[in-house]
């Protein structure tokens, strides 16, 4: 059985978070319906509210502390991302942005992501495509078409045992799911990376 490793991003600031309450519904979903295709899943979420610290000294300092560096290889690893911030000021939160930039840019290539964001007013929705969306597809990911923005009004309905933000969230999961299926787009070693130590050395060298 194939495995699929999905990264969670939360950039929740409250607690509880609605962010994260949305990133766990997605991932519950994306998980179900992965496994409903053959796949096993292994799911991890990160708080970035936990790493602000060590995301605020990696810019100072330009060394990732033992914790994030962790994340930082994680995401790296993942097949797909799950990313979802709250809306500040018509745009991604600040610590959401400073998540992403210090990752590699490269490190996201190729990978699946699913959007996500939350905010008091529905005036925000379009920041999932004037501001995340164009962020993601910059850095050459594969986006999930639909992309899920939840208000005040979507949390507690589901009255009908369908609400309209648990039908969204099943058909961005679903999306989400049909792009980690089947074979997956391999990150690309740099050429030095794979080079004979010895050509490695003599190429340095000759640079000289």
């Amino acid at each position: 059985m194939e495995t699929r490793r999905i990264t969670v991003l939360s950039a929740g600031l409250g607690v509880p978070s609605s962010s994260r309450l949305l990133a766990d519904q997605l991932a519950a979903s994306a998980e179900r319906q992965l496994a409903a295709s053959g796949y096993a899943v292994t799911v991890d979420v990160v708080e970035l509210r936990d790493l602000a610290v060590d995301i605020a000294n990696n810019f100072v300092t330009g060394y990732a502390a033992p914790r994030l560096a962790e994340v930082i290889a994680g995401v790296d690893a993942s097949d797909g991302i799950i990313a979802v911030s709250p809306v500040f000021s018509a745009s991604y939160s600040g610590l959401f942005k400073s998540f992403i930039d210090v990752l590699d840019p490269k490190s996201l290539e190729g990978k699946a992501v699913l959007l996500g964001a939350t905010a008091g007013t529905d005036r925000h929705q379009m920041v999932l495509d004037y501001a995340m969306r164009p962020l993601f597809t910059y850095l050459r990911t594969r986006v999930a078409p639909t992309a899920v923005f939840a208000g005040p009004q979507d949390w507690g309905n589901n009255d009908d045992g369908g609400s309209p933000l648990s039908a969204r969230i099943e058909r961005a999961a679903g999306e989400f799911a049909a792009l980690l299926q089947g074979a997956q787009p391999q990150q690309k070693p740099s050429p030095m990376a794979s080079m004979p130590f010895e050509q490695l050395l003599a190429g340095i060298s000759r640079g000289r």
